[in-house]
């Protein structure tokens, strides 16, 4: 391919310069008989790495096909370790090759943490201090490390760059995306002091239902039915939670049960739901370029989302001022639309969208805000992430209605702590407790009544 790199006569191939590599070849046999063979082996990838960055056309590499770029690297690791006296065996120089591969187009020394399912968080914390959440629990990787700082932030920005945003001094922090849907957060120094820090938020490739996350003790079966038909019932729900307690991964979920002859806009900052529908449209905020521009926030696109005949929207979360356009859009005529909020209790959820909607600008008084939420939401579904790793729903409140300036609610479902309970052989702490249903018949039985399935909400709240 022409211009892949420079050339030897024949297209598409590394050359090795003679006067550099005896550079190579000096350093390298210096630092083999200074360090271990493990150490060395790491080095001296290192090495190969700098070495075929100084002979390689990125833009060229990066249009040719995988495989092809493989064999070529393949090639060059042979020649490189001939010229320098190295032996390797043939598994280590596709093992090589792969991570050069890696390094050079794809995310480097992540692609295996990324590809690992049983990994839900990625957390790298500079080049030398990688993290991972695994089953709820943080553990740090020892042998995933970046080259140096620079290598990370070349992995980073090529992150970025992969779906339209840009990660440099003048925008050192950007919200994006890997090409499964994972979330991914970027900031670089001087703002994160110890390194490039990149926070990944993985999702399972496996489809989670409602009655798998009932398989999963996330909640109890009574529950899960609960939300099928606050979903069938086209309830507008509200999820709430911390970072990291499942929140999406429920609305998720409940999506599944939304009919898929409905047209469903979703509205997102960095694009992560996955709905199964046919009919969707995914819209993604934009952040402004480099003279402060262009910026398309969340409240636009709820805005025009409303010219859009959905009969549902979905905000991914909600942070600020289009907090008061998707609750005025719950309110005329968009029945079971969802979105998700940070907060620590259901009610502590009610006042967060007061305060939000108080950023739009507009002079409304407290009994008017509170009017709108109670109005507009009919369930509050809240989600930790509790001290054994497991991720659960605590509440699941309704909204009742407003006396006075006051939002009544009342609980649905709780969960109620028993004791802690320990494996005698992994020795890991798991919570016993009971999701218990508060003995209240839901306002919203008319509603059910509506779409037959009042009898089966009656018999899920004994």
């Amino acid at each position: 391919m022409a211009g892949f790199g420079q050339k030897s006569g024949e297209e598409g191939k590394f050359t090795l310069n003679t006067t550099a590599l005896k550079n190579d070849k000096r350093d390298i046999q210096n630092l083999k008989s200074s360090v271990s063979q493990e150490d060395f082996f790491n080095q001296f990838k290192v090495k190969a790495y700098e070495s075929l960055m100084e002979r390689i056309d990125l833009v060229a590499a990066n249009e040719m096909p995988p495989e092809m770029l493989r064999k070529e690297i393949e090639r060059f690791i042979g020649d490189f370790t001939t010229a320098n006296d190295i032996k390797i065996n043939v598994k280590e120089q596709k093992q090589l090759a792969t991570s050069l591969v890696d390094d050079m187009i794809g995310l480097g020394p992540l692609e295996d943490l990324v590809s690992d399912d049983s990994i839900t968080d990625i957390l790298i914390n500079g080049p030398n201090n990688v993290y991972i959440e695994r089953k709820g629990k943080l553990q740090k990787v020892t042998d995933v490390k970046f080259h140096d700082e620079a290598h990370l932030q070349q992995i980073a920005r090529r992150i970025a760059s992969r779906v339209g945003r840009r990660v440099d001094e003048a925008s050192p922090m950007v919200d994006a995306r890997l090409s499964d849907g994972s979330r991914v957060n970027i900031i670089l120094p001087p703002l994160a002091l110890d390194g490039t820090a990149i926070s990944i938020r993985k999702f399972s490739r496996v489809n989670i239902t409602l009655d798998r996350m009932v398989e999963n003790s996330n909640f109890s079966k009574e529950m899960g039915d609960l939300l099928k038909i606050a979903a069938k019932c086209r309830l507008n729900l509200l999820i709430s939670g911390g970072t990291g307690s499942g929140k999406t991964t429920l609305l998720n979920a409940i999506s599944q049960l939304i009919d898929p002859n409905e047209r469903i806009v979703t509205i997102e900052d960095s694009a992560e739901l996955r709905l199964q529908q046919p009919h969707v449209v995914r819209l993604e905020s934009r952040p402004p370029n480099i003279e402060g521009e262009g910026e398309v926030k969340i409240r636009d696109l709820v805005r025009n989302a409303l010219r859009m005949r959905p009969d549902r929207i979905i905000v991914g979360e909600v942070r600020g001022e289009e907090t008061i356009d998707m609750l005025q859009a719950m309110n005329t005529g968009h029945d079971g639309s969802m979105s998700t909020i940070h907060a620590n209790r259901p009610r502590e959820a009610l006042i967060r969208l007061e305060n939000m909607m108080s950023m739009a600008g507009y002079e409304l008084s407290l009994r008017v805000l509170r009017s709108l939420v109670s109005e507009a939401i009919q369930l509050i579904v809240h989600t930790e992430r509790m001290r054994d790793g497991v991720r659960r729903v605590t509440e699941i409140t309704e909204i009742v209605g407003i006396e006075g300036d006051i939002i009544v609610t009342h609980d649905l479902f709780k969960f109620e702590y028993k004791e802690d309970v320990t494996d005698v052989k992994t020795k890991q702490v798991f919570i016993r407790g009971d999701f218990k249903p508060c003995g209240v018949t839901p306002r919203f039985i008319d509603k059910a009544r509506f779409y037959g399935l009042d009898k089966q909400l009656k018999d899920i709240m004994r």
